[in-house]
């Protein structure tokens, strides 16, 4: 892993990987002296020759190099990689219920490109980049004995590197087993609510792990509450309504294949009476809903990202006010709506402007119970604000007074 090659910046360049950041994109490079192949690390020098650190390149991609380390002379060898692994696992124990959590967080946990989840005693690997997919064996070997000095083994792993985005990187997208095959449905539980998780057939990397607390904080406005869970994905906010002693559940999604992965849930729960799912567009069902005359308490709203790009946030915003004005005019007078955006691209300002025109143009008033972000085993690193995506809010609507 020794760098023989060095990328110089232009002069004025580079502000957010001096501030911290991790990524030098390609419209930042004055010139590369040396003979590389993509994938391979490179050192980073600035217009003067400053030596800024050093990272692997990838000419495919428009983020041109992920940096790995900024301390002169250090060797990115296994014992580099053991202690980025180490870091990351202490790191969770100290925050979380590690039981099931997202262990490696990417350019977060200072290894860009490579996520890795622990479901039970699976683990599920999704690569991003090119440097560091050649480093994805080496790092699952350290991570395995990393949790096994703390009494857990890995029973098996599960590549899901199957992201569109791979593809800006050059690289095929794949998925499959890293070593011996194994029953790849795992069970979990999180908050006292048991879920199965799909870690082939599901989304990304099977369970959205980083909505954890968030699912928790609406257990306390669910009890004895008609509660509505829309973009349910497998269950898990309207299964946690359920457990926390919701009088009544409905949870819609647009997927057949998660409606039946929630009913399972359900009834792995016991909750089956309580909670019931349904296949639907939730924009189409939420205007149906009001015709009938419906209320509910509650509303939780956990949409896909809306935008996964600068270019189309204008189109992610009427979708955002859509959803949520309707919602309000669904819930009762002082119910209450869980709402949150999970799209790195729709700021917290932007997100919070919109739900805010949304109530206006519904009448509402909102006060807000709390803001709340993804749970802490996907850390936010300040400068590196791709880290930094999801935003949840709880707010109590109330009709005019």
């Amino acid at each position: 892993m020794d760098c023989k090659t060095i990328v110089t910046i232009k002069k004025g360049e580079g502000r957010a990987l001096k501030s911290g950041g991790l990524w030098i994109y390609d419209n930042e490079i004055d010139k590369i002296n040396g003979e590389y192949k993509n994938g391979d690390l490179v050192y980073v020098h600035d217009f003067d020759e400053y030596y800024l650190g050093c990272g692997f390149i990838n000419t495919n991609s428009k983020i041109t190099i992920r940096m790995m380390s900024r301390v002169k002379g250090q060797a990115v060898d296994l014992e580099f990689l053991r202690n980025r692994v180490k870091a990351a696992w202490d790191y969770r124990k100290a925050t979380v219920d590690t039981s099931s959590c997202r262990v490696i967080f990417g350019e977060a946990d200072f290894l860009p490109g490579l996520v890795v989840d622990k479901f039970s005693d699976v683990l599920v690997v999704q690569s991003l980049a090119l440097g560091i997919d050649r480093m994805k064996k080496d790092i699952i070997d350290l991570l395995r004995e990393a949790l096994l000095e703390d009494g857990i083994t890995i029973r098996g792993v599960y590549e899901r590197s199957d992201a569109k985005v791979r593809e800006n990187e050059g690289m095929e997208r794949i998925k499959g087993f890293l070593g011996d095959p194994f029953d790849t449905k795992v069970e979990i539980i999180e908050n006292g609510v048991k879920y199965m998780v799909d870690v082939a057939e599901g989304q990304k990397t099977g369970f959205f792990l980083d909505q954890k607390y968030n699912r928790a904080a609406i257990g306390r406005i669910c009890k004895g509450a008609k509660v509505l869970d829309c973009f349910t994905h497998t269950g898990s906010f309207a299964l946690n309504a359920g457990i926390c002693g919701a009088k009544e559940v409905l949870g819609v999604d647009a997927s057949e294949l998660g409606v039946e992965q929630a009913r399972e849930n359900a009834i792995l729960n016991q909750l089956e009476g309580t909670v019931k799912f349904l296949c639907a567009d939730v924009f189409d069902l939420l205007p149906e809903l009001e015709a009938k005359g419906e209320k509910f308490d509650v509303i939780i709203l956990d949409p896909p990202a809306f935008t996964k790009s600068r270019n189309s946030v204008k189109n992610a915003i009427k979708g955002y006010r859509e959803i949520n004005l309707r919602a309000m005019k669904l819930i009762k007078d002082g119910g209450y709506l869980a709402t949150c955006s999970c799209s790195h691209f729709m700021t917290p300002d932007l997100f919070s402007e919109t739900i805010g025109q949304a109530a206006k143009n519904v009448r509402k008033r909102i006060r807000q119970v709390e803001y709340r972000t993804q749970s802490p085993d996907h850390p936010i690193l300040w400068a590196a604000d791709e880290s930094y995506y999801l935003k949840f809010f709880i707010f109590q609507v109330i009709n005019e007074k």
